[in-house]
């Protein structure tokens, strides 16, 4: 039963880890301000037919702060590259000298860092509920648990302090996160 307990609240922090993970991840692909590879991480480019991400054909980099070089394996892809920055929706208007496709990224306005941050906000939130979904799945298991009311009224309180830390871990991320996209 000690081993069960114990398996119980392992596999309920390595959940809200992950989602914290989850969270750090997503937020990267947020821009705050300087050029970074990782803003075009999301962007998929149609390679003879299928779906690839850019950096699987391409070489992304940044060679100065407000500029993302995207040097393809093949110049042949360069068009799709573009339709594949336009598709991705991230206000980017890239450009091509024929070798590779350039981004100037401008400078944000207030208005689109505050929708950044909202973006990040609903991130954070996203976590929160997967978090919150962890905990009801942990206290579901207890439940099932054949172990003294005691000992289940125990473990509830072990993993709402889980999740309690968690949340304020997420929290934190966000703020910071906030700090950064408001950063002029």
């Amino acid at each position: 039963m000690e081993e069960e307990i114990k398996f119980l609240l392992d596999s309920t922090r390595e959940l809200m880890n992950n989602a914290i993970k989850h969270l750090e991840k997503r937020l990267v692909n947020i821009r705050a301000g300087k050029a970074s590879p990782a803003m075009v991480g999301s962007v998929m480019v149609d390679y003879y037919g299928t779906p690839t991400p850019l950096n699987q054909v391409a070489n992304v980099s940044t060679p100065d702060g407000m500029t993302i070089s995207i040097q393809p394996w093949e110049k042949s892809l360069i068009p799709e590259i573009e339709r594949g920055i336009h598709a991705a929706n991230l206000g980017f208007n890239p450009m091509n000298n024929g070798e590779s496709v350039i981004i100037n990224v401008p400078p944000l306005t207030e208005e689109r860092r505050k929708e950044l941050v909202k973006q990040a906000k609903a991130e954070a939130e996203d976590t929160r509920i997967g978090i919150r979904n962890d905990r009801k799945h942990a206290n579901n298991e207890v439940k099932k648990l054949d172990i003294s009311e005691d000992m289940k009224k125990n473990l509830e309180i072990d993993i709402q302090k889980l999740t309690d830390e968690h949340i304020a871990k997420t929290d934190a991320i966000l703020s910071n996160k906030e700090k950064e996209i408001m950063t002029v």
